[in-house]
């Protein structure tokens, strides 16, 4: 009898064994919970969207910019065409100012020959040839100013062509 009693305390060791071990081994993987805890929790760094909210925010986007965007090119453009416009009238002032200084110049030169030139005339001759220099110079004048304004209104003609041109491809 005291070997069947034998083998059960042998039994009985082996599982006691085999317990301790399992106990040892649960034990190691226990004690390093909270390392796991961490090591395995989850963060979310970046949010995950679908494609279609992407592309629905990204079109609300654009909409809300584009009016806003439209509007501040559409001033830039029309104060780059005054400023044009502008340059354009002072190059055209210059060019008359300098052809009006240019034609008294000479006009004044011819004037003081003819009155302090040496084969004076009579004083009637003198008034009569002031008189008409001096319609002649009028005259001049009046052909540059004339020039000037035809010049203008094309340079007008050709801007507004331009924006008309620029608001039907806009359209």
């Amino acid at each position: 009898m005291a070997n069947p009693l034998a083998d059960c305390v042998s039994s009985l060791r082996s599982s006691n064994h085999l317990l301790a071990s399992s106990i040892s081994i649960l034990d190691s993987g226990v004690n390093d919970f909270p390392r796991l805890i961490k090591v395995l929790q989850t963060t979310r760094h970046f949010e995950l969207l679908p494609t279609s909210a992407l592309q629905t925010a990204q079109a609300d986007l654009l909409a809300s910019i584009t009016p806003e965007i439209e509007s501040l090119l559409s001033r830039v453009e029309a104060y780059l065409d005054c400023l044009a416009r502008r340059e354009q009238a002072l190059i055209a002032r210059y060019e008359l100012l300098e052809g009006r200084l240019s034609m008294s110049g000479e006009d004044g030169e011819a004037m003081r020959r003819n009155v302090c030139g040496p084969g004076r005339k009579s004083m009637a001759a003198d008034g009569e040839g002031g008189r008409e220099a001096l319609r002649l110079k009028q005259m001049r004048a009046k052909k540059e100013r004339l020039a000037y304004a035809v010049e203008r209104l094309a340079l007008q003609a050709q801007q507004r062509e331009r924006q008309l041109r620029m608001s039907v491809a806009a359209q």
